[in-house]
């Protein structure tokens, strides 16, 4: 616990630093556009979460190389996500970066991983699959498009404050949980110093939305979570592989359902920012209206709010993944069960049918 406390620390300290600066004039890494389709905030935020969540995971990275057993892989897995997390700064900083190159980025990272610790989707539980993934010609590009994919759909339900960061913290819990079982020290030790890198920065996101975490810290986040799940399920056969398939499943769900709305719906680039997502409508629909902003007070306050109803949503997914982590029957289960939920849901705020018990407010 302690390396989860000094992370928060370090994260927390970092935050603050940036909020100082941001609130003392400083532009660069800021966040002032206020009219874009997935623009929800009123005032300059800097957007460095990331530098601060990444300083704490790297410190203590290092600290865990030198004092404990599982000495330079939690320094390699961090070297790793260094091209995932420099092209998210990167734009955070010039917002000039595409999000083709930030993907591109994301899968450097996720090559990385699959060559310097082993890091490969080798296996599905479903046999025809596992013969085929057995080459390594399959398995590995089949592990970089995953992990980026992950990566890249953690920073597309970064949208409201606390809600990429308290979802993230949710799987690192469970990936905790899991390590713990399983007694893997490295996997354990790397998911507590996340967790505690992302509460060191939730207190100055959440709920007011100080500073943001950024493509910076959204990429990086999700490249650590992608990798230590699959590390998991690597490294112990007990683990079923749809453990990660459901622990992600949100911001995969997101993300692929955001892809077929854009290309298949819409005929619009998948890159082309919406405010089609699942969390834009629950703010527009079902908060940021004139009732509901009488109700919580002020459109910050939808902003905050906006989170609560996706973190009860992750949960659907997290919860079950972390207790049938090793059966792989009931993992598909609740797969399809999530998949329904998010698209009754879905499809009830689009066709204004949500029910009464979703809203805030009735009178």
């Amino acid at each position: 616990m302690g390396y989860l406390l000094a992370s928060a620390l370090i994260s927390f300290f970092v935050a603050l630093f940036f909020v100082r600066q941001s609130s003392n004039g400083m532009t660069w890494g800021t966040d002032s556009d206020f009219d874009g389709p997935q623009k929800f905030h009123r005032r300059a935020v800097p957007r460095m979460g990331g530098a601060g969540i990444f300083a704490a995971v790297g410190v203590c990275s290092i600290a865990a190389s030198w004092l404990s057993p599982v000495r330079e892989q939690m320094v390699l897995l961090v070297a790793c996500g260094v091209p995932a997390l420099a092209y998210g700064l990167a734009e955070d900083i010039t917002l000039s970066v595409t999000p083709r190159k930030r993907l591109m980025a994301a899968m450097v990272s996720a090559f990385l991983g699959a060559v310097v610790l082993g890091c490969v989707v080798d296996r599905t539980n479903i046999g025809v699959l596992d013969s085929v993934l057995a080459w390594s010609i399959v398995s590995i590009p089949l592990t970089v498009f995953a992990v980026a994919g992950i990566a890249n759909s953690v920073n597309i339900i970064d949208g409201f404050n606390g809600l990429a960061s308290m979802v993230c913290i949710m799987m690192f819990t469970a990936i905790a949980y899991v390590a713990y079982s399983v007694d893997d020290q490295f996997i354990l030790l790397a998911a507590l110093c996340c967790i505690g890198a992302l509460i060191g920065f939730f207190v100055w996101n959440f709920p007011l939305g100080l500073i943001f975490l950024g493509d910076g810290g959204a990429y990086f986040m999700g490249f650590m979570l992608a990798e230590l799940a699959v590390l998991l399920f690597h490294r112990h056969p007990q683990v079923s592989p749809w453990f990660a398939v459901l622990l992600f499943f949100y911001p995969t769900m997101e993300t692929g359902f955001s892809i077929y709305r854009r290309r298949v719906l819409k005929g619009v680039p998948i890159a082309s920012p919406d405010a089609s997502h699942l969390h834009s409508l629950i703010f527009r629909r079902l908060l940021h209206s004139g009732k509901g902003e009488r109700y919580l007070g002020r459109a910050a306050n939808c902003n905050a709010a906006t989170s609560l109803y996706l973190w009860a949503l992750s949960l659907v997914a997290v919860l079950p993944a972390a207790l049938f982590w090793d059966n792989t029957a009931v993992l598909l289960l609740f797969c399809a069960l999530f998949m329904a939920i998010y698209l009754w849901l879905y499809r009830s705020i689009v066709r204004f049918r949500t029910p009464l018990w979703l809203f805030v407010y009735r009178g």
